[in-house]
């Protein structure tokens, strides 16, 4: 089966072929993504009008590239992602995905955007169910039994700012500029990580959930004592944020590690996935508790850790394979819970 997928939830207008004739030997036949970041970058952050004009003129162009540079003579399933996201960018990937399929008599699937990074380790490693899965991106930071291509059981989610959204707030604090998340981690690598005494949110609360608002307040409060912050300074808050953040991380995610161990009899293999997977800090963090449990650690290359296609085709192909249910009207969803995939 070979898929093509299309992703417009954010500001990435991507479309890919993933051909998924062979078990694991699953193969990325093209994968272009389109960055709107130069249109955003004087606001700060994702304006979502600009997102959604700049997608719609876009995804030809975009669809058209992926399907030369894939050189396949077809395509046998349309695969969109249709929430969760801005409402915008959703319907331009949808409308465009079952276009496409109607006009060449194709089945379609819209596709869970949270459950295109779920999978991703799937895609990459062909990792077996269920896995435990740590789900950080700028706009979600979720633990995530995943039992199925349908099947997943949230443990914990965040309670306020998501990880990647406090690394963006607090690299903008910095004036390091948008997008954030990779502007800080640069300062962060020749910063003291120990000069700043930065709280680790619920660190010592019950259960899975996350909150990085008060981090991003600490830092706020710790820059507003810098009468003129210097470089250094910033460095140093910098480095003393994300380490608090991966702290944060790895304290719940080695309770879901030790609750996983007691439910099933035995540790579950760890996956990573999403926008934030791409620090390195908070990787290595995370190799340290796989080490721990002696389990695999599948982290999604610095290509899929972002906003890609290529894990929506995968995602599409897998739950199409699973239900072939044949659904036409489904409206874009600006939030769909992972829970009701199952429903």
């Amino acid at each position: 089966m070979i898929v093509l997928g299309l992703e417009a939830s954010c500001d990435e207008t991507a479309a890919a072929v993933v051909d998924m004739d062979a078990p694991r030997d699953t193969r990325i036949l093209s994968s272009v993504i389109w960055s709107q970041i130069d249109q955003h970058r004087a606001f700060g952050g994702v304006v979502p009008e600009i997102a959604a004009r700049a997608h719609l003129s876009a995804m030809d162009r975009v669809m058209a590239k992926a399907l030369e540079e894939a050189n396949t003579p077809q395509i046998d399933l349309v695969a969109a992602t249709a929430g969760p996201g801005l409402i915008g960018g959703l319907i331009v990937a949808t409308a465009s995905g079952r276009a496409y399929a109607q006009a060449l008599g194709l089945p379609y699937q819209d596709v869970n955007h949270l459950a295109g990074h779920g999978l991703t380790a799937r895609l990459t490693d062909d990792i077996p169910y269920p896995y435990l899965l740590l789900l950080i991106s700028g706009g979600h930071s979720q633990i995530l039994v995943v039992k199925g291509c349908h099947a997943f059981e949230r443990l914990g989610t965040t309670i306020d700012d998501a990880v990647g959204e406090a690394f963006d707030k607090v690299a903008k604090l910095l004036g390091l500029g948008f997008p954030g998340g990779p502007a800080l981690e640069k300062c962060a690598y020749p910063g003291d990580p120990q000069r700043f005494a930065l709280p680790v949110p619920l660190k010592n609360r019950p259960g899975f959930d996350f909150s990085f608002s008060g981090l991003k307040t600490a830092v706020r409060r710790a820059l507003e004592l810098l009468p003129s912050p210097e470089d250094q300074d910033r460095a140093d808050l910098a480095a003393s944020f994300q380490a608090a953040a991966a702290e944060s991380l790895a304290v719940k995610t080695r309770k879901a590690m030790s609750y996983i161990k007691e439910v099933y009899g035995q540790p579950l293999p760890l996956a990573v996935a999403g926008g934030v997977a791409a620090n390195a800090t908070i990787c290595a963090t995370l190799e340290g508790i796989a080490r721990d449990f002696s389990v695999p650690l599948y982290s999604a290359p610095l290509s899929l850790c972002g906003d890609n296609a290529a894990m929506i085709a995968y995602a599409g192909g897998e739950q199409w394979a699973a239900r072939q249910e044949q659904v036409w009207d489904m409206a874009p969803r600006p939030r769909w819970p992972l829970e009701e995939l199952e429903s």
